[in-house]
């Protein structure tokens, strides 16, 4: 009589490392990605411009360039988090870029044209208002579609691409093809900055903070584990996950503080408060960006909706057989409408952040976002099959597409060849995908 071999005898070293700390290979294989991007395009940089390895301005891997990547990677990682959860359903939403720049225009009307004439210039709440207007009006457009969808049962992609051309068109006809503004001066902190951002001192106070609810969070999974039986992942392994996740914590709050003011807006800032400048000039750190921090809020909010609550379950339970799920008791077609509602709402929020970054609104903010959320969300790990998908592996991949562009245009690459290249990796991401879900059946 033989015996087999333990299974884990026969496991690669890397098997047995995936399988202690139980990451995704697929994440970590996105990680590896987004870092040879970054040092690509560093190395790149350094040969076409002929500078230094780091500091420079030109160069990729810089605070300035790095703050600015993250910046620019907020609204798209805000609609990113939706999307995640219209694939996971089976279905797409190609109207996110014209919701997005319907609900810009719409509130920088509000905000130039109406609000003034009742509350004044100026007023305090006038950003409140526009924030509340901008979340409420994107939500009704999705919940719109979502009817549409669920209860009328028209294909997604023909709903959502009609809508694509009617809000774009909705767009055009509001602003009357001209940029809107001024915007509110609160209201535009929004979008960045270096006042709309939170500084030296509270930017460590989260990095604290978040290295503190990681420590926690892997305390918590180990009571619940213990408390449901499940086996514990080994000490060596918590410790690397609760120190990685700490260092990049706190490594990238070290990044946004050494990304410091521009010398006129010191001068600028110490002339509005009466303070006189030493000879040697004034550094002020900028720290973590408003919209960067909305991003990560969100985003740490949709996954403890779509992991925690009952919620998010029947959302992965119908994505993955909706049959199955309408035999358990679901109400599909309410969680369809819901989802693309959730979907608006979050349009809503990225516009605010859009326009406030642009400090105006035009019919055009927004155009083709729809590619970069979707492409954001495939990169990311969501199956297009349904039913699979993370938020946090869709905001990475949010954040792997904006170092492409950034990259590129960074380098001087063409708008010709931005777009193949874009177009060319949305392909890719979506041929892994397929071959993934083969091995995995």
């Amino acid at each position: 009589m033989t015996t087999s071999a333990p299974s884990g005898a026969t496991e690669s070293p890397i098997k047995k490392f995936l399988r202690a700390t139980e990451i995704d290979s697929r994440m970590l294989g996105m990680v590896g990605a987004l870092l040879l991007i970054w040092i690509g395009f560093q190395f790149y940089g350094v040969a076409y411009n002929d500078t230094g390895l780091f500091g420079d301005s030109r160069a990729f891997i810089s605070p300035g360039n790095l703050w600015n990547l993250m910046v620019q990677s907020s609204s798209i990682a805000v609609m990113t988090c939706g999307m995640v959860l219209i694939i996971v359903m089976r279905h797409i939403d190609l109207s996110v870029g014209s919701i997005l720049g319907f609900v810009a225009v719409f509130i920088g009307v509000l905000q130039a044209r109406i609000l003034p004439g009742y509350l004044g210039i100026g007023h305090p709440m006038t950003w409140v208002i526009a924030l509340s207007v901008g979340i409420a009006l994107g939500g009704l457009v999705g919940l719109f579609h979502g009817y549409l969808i669920a209860y009328l049962e028209i294909p997604a992609f023909i709903v959502t691409l009609g809508g694509l051309m009617f809000w774009r068109g909705a767009a055009y006809l509001l602003a009357s093809g001209a940029t809107v503004a001024p915007l509110d001066s609160t209201f535009i902190l929004l979008g960045g900055g270096p006042h709309g951002s939170i500084g030296n001192f509270f930017s460590w106070v989260l990095a604290a903070a978040g290295c503190g609810l990681i420590v926690l969070g892997l305390i918590m999974d180990s009571k619940r584990r213990i408390d449901f039986g499940f086996p514990l992942r080994p000490r060596w392994a918590q410790l690397l996950i609760g120190g990685v996740g700490c260092g990049v914590v706190l490594l990238t709050t070290w990044t946004v503080n050494v990304y410091y003011w521009a010398p006129g807006v010191v001068k600028q800032y110490a002339a509005a408060n009466n303070m006189t400048l030493p000879p040697e000039g004034m550094q002020i750190s900028t720290g973590y960006a408003i919209p960067v921090l909305i991003a990560v809020f969100v985003g740490i909010a949709m996954t403890f909706m779509a992991t925690r609550t009952r919620f998010g379950r029947y959302i992965y339970a119908t994505g993955g057989n909706p049959e199955a799920a309408e035999l358990a008791g679901l109400n599909t077609r309410k969680i369809t409408m819901m989802v693309f509602g959730l979907m608006g709402a979050l349009c809503g929020i990225s516009a605010c952040i859009a326009s406030a970054r642009l400090q105006s609104a035009t019919n055009a903010l927004g155009t083709s976002d729809e590619l970069s959320v979707i492409a954001a969300a495939v990169i990311g790990g969501v199956s297009l099959a349904g039913g699979a998908g993370t938020i946090y592996g869709a905001m990475l991949g949010a954040l792997v597409m904006q170092s492409l562009q950034s990259g590129m245009v960074l380098i001087g690459f063409d708008a010709a060849i931005q777009q193949m290249v874009v177009g060319g990796v949305l392909v890719v991401a979506v041929f892994i995908d397929t071959i993934y879900r083969k091995k995995a059946v």
